[in-house]
């Protein structure tokens, strides 16, 4: 367990979690130990959790002067970690109390950050403050439970100003997403981990320059995540949206199903949404209700190429070929849904594939663009373009299935042990439309109006004749084949390209 001394020499601890770029998270309570956080839900896979215990919790000192337990005071604790750990610059996490005060840091020492996440952050000293209605309105959300009765009543007695231990313990079941045996035992920790004297002093009556604050984050130019509950009441998705308005490159998720913990309550779908926002190659998108990540390639002049990547797939299967193409094009390379660092929603068809590539689209401001949907998105790809003709302005399908009956048809599949890097649920989801596909897919294929190629596998599972008859119907449409399996990009790209080449993408 490292050990620094701070400004004042109180000696202070932190505890590292996972391998990765370090990322400084700030533990709420207020104050309390950051041994709370876990491994945050698995983000310690991605990234090294550097989990400081404020002064006075955890494994850290108590120092000599209670004042110095201020939010704006501990502001120079998280930069004495900052100098000791050598990095001129961080990206630094804050939670629920300490969303604020890491947004103190940042208005503070701008220079010094390189991205600012807020996950369920208080807002007060922002001048956002929670209200009673955001916290009535949070529980109602969950008055199907069979623990809301007592819950609300807990809540009731607080917001009429008899606040007692008790009625404190009582609300807990609203800052989880599922009051299950984890929740119940994470929840039970608290009292113990929290310095509840140094919680007393954090919100100091006087002193903070809220409007100076509001004016410095305004100004700040490093990204900024701002990551809100569904079900939580402080702050309420509504108030954290207006958190996240104060800055001007700021990003905003709602988790759904999830309240204060969201790591918790829904570990795979925090840490895509995170990991996203972190790796500076992925950028992410509201685009129908779904968040959809994407990584891009070439200069942002350029004419733009979008690649849709085939089912459990992602946009890293593109790496090779975006390169090659980045050298003329602008490349867009997308997750659908319930795929790689995209939301992963648990509803999936080659329609709602389709909806995903149609608001990226359009969200991107791309109509007009090349798209190359390879499989799963090339089906998706095939049928936008038949019912957005003007969407699309070159079309290439990859080795995707036509949308014939399969025969013989799928048998269930079985799940692969082990994580994926998709969602399960996808595949017996279009295993059932494979083999009994909507018609229409087929008949209206003469009404694309794009240029289109369509590229096969000579060595693909895929029926080759099939996908030359596609072509057929397609007014201006070519075939050419490949000698390559399914993955015809993966395992002959250099003829890949050519085809691309000749078709007059390149």
């Amino acid at each position: 367990m490292p050990i620094f001394s701070t400004y004042d020499g109180t000696a202070l601890a932190y505890h590292l979690v996972g391998e990765g770029e370090p990322l400084i998270c700030l533990p709420g309570g207020p104050m309390r130990a950051a041994r709370y956080f876990g491994d945050l839900g698995g983000l310690a896979r991605v990234r090294q959790l550097v989990l400081l215990d404020l002064r006075g919790t955890g494994d850290s000192a108590v120092p000599q002067d209670p004042q110095t337990y201020r939010i704006d005071r501990l502001v120079e604790d998280v930069e004495a970690l900052r100098a000791h750990l050598g990095l001129d610059r961080v990206d630094l996490l804050g939670h629920s109390a300490s969303g604020e005060l890491a947004a103190l840091y940042a208005a503070k020492y701008p220079q010094r950050l390189r991205s600012l996440t807020l996950v369920t952050p208080g807002t007060g000293t922002l001048g956002l403050p929670a209200t009673d209605q955001d916290r009535r309105g949070a529980a109602a959300l969950r008055a199907h439970e069979p623990w809301y009765p007592e819950a609300r009543a807990a809540l009731d007695e607080i917001q009429a100003g008899r606040a007692t231990p008790e009625a404190w313990a009582g609300i807990r079941p609203f800052t989880y997403g599922r009051w299950d045996e984890a929740a119940q035992t994470h929840a039970a920790q608290s009292p113990v981990q929290r310095n509840a004297a140094a919680a007393s002093h954090y919100y100091p009556e006087g002193g903070l320059d809220t409007e100076a604050t509001v004016a410095a984050l305004r100004d700040l130019r490093v990204p900024v995540l701002v990551l809100a509950g569904e079900y939580d009441g402080g702050p309420s998705p509504d108030r954290a949206a207006e958190l996240a308005a104060l800055f001007p490159r700021a990003e905003f998720v709602v988790q759904r199903g999830a309240a204060h913990f969201p790591w918790m309550d829904g570990p795979g779908a925090f840490v895509r949404a995170v990991a996203a926002f972190l790796d500076p190659d992925v950028r992410s998108v509201q685009a129908g209700g779904i968040r959809l990540a994407y990584r891009t390639w070439g200069a942002p002049s350029a004419p733009p190429v979008v690649l849709a990547h085939g089912r459990s797939g992602s946009s890293l299967d593109w790496a090779g070929i975006a390169e090659q193409l980045a050298n003329r094009h602008r490349v867009y390379a997308l997750d659908f849904r319930g795929h790689g660092l995209s939301d992963w929603p648990g509803r999936y068809s080659f329609e709602l594939f389709r909806d995903d590539l149609h608001a990226f689209l359009e969200a991107r401001n791309l109509s007009g663009a090349t798209v190359i949907g390879h499989s799963m998105g090339g089906a998706a790809a095939l049928l936008l373009a038949e019912r957005s003709p003007a969407l699309i302005g070159t079309l290439v399908i990859e080795d995707a299935p036509p949308l014939f009956p399969l025969d013989p048809p799928r048998p269930p599949a079985e799940r692969p042990a082990g994580d994926l890097d998709f969602d399960w649920q996808v595949v017996p989801s279009t295993d059932a439309q494979l083999n009994a596909p909507d018609p229409a897919a087929r008949e209206c294929l003469g009404d694309i109006t794009a240029p289109a190629l369509v590229v096969g596998g000579s060595r693909s599972p895929i029926d080759q004749e099939q996908l030359a008859w596609a072509a057929r119907q397609i007014p201006g449409g070519q075939f050419v084949s490949v000698d390559a399996g399914h993955l015809v990009h993966t395992d002959n790209p250099e003829e890949f390209l050519a085809a691309l080449r000749a078709f007059g993408i390149g």
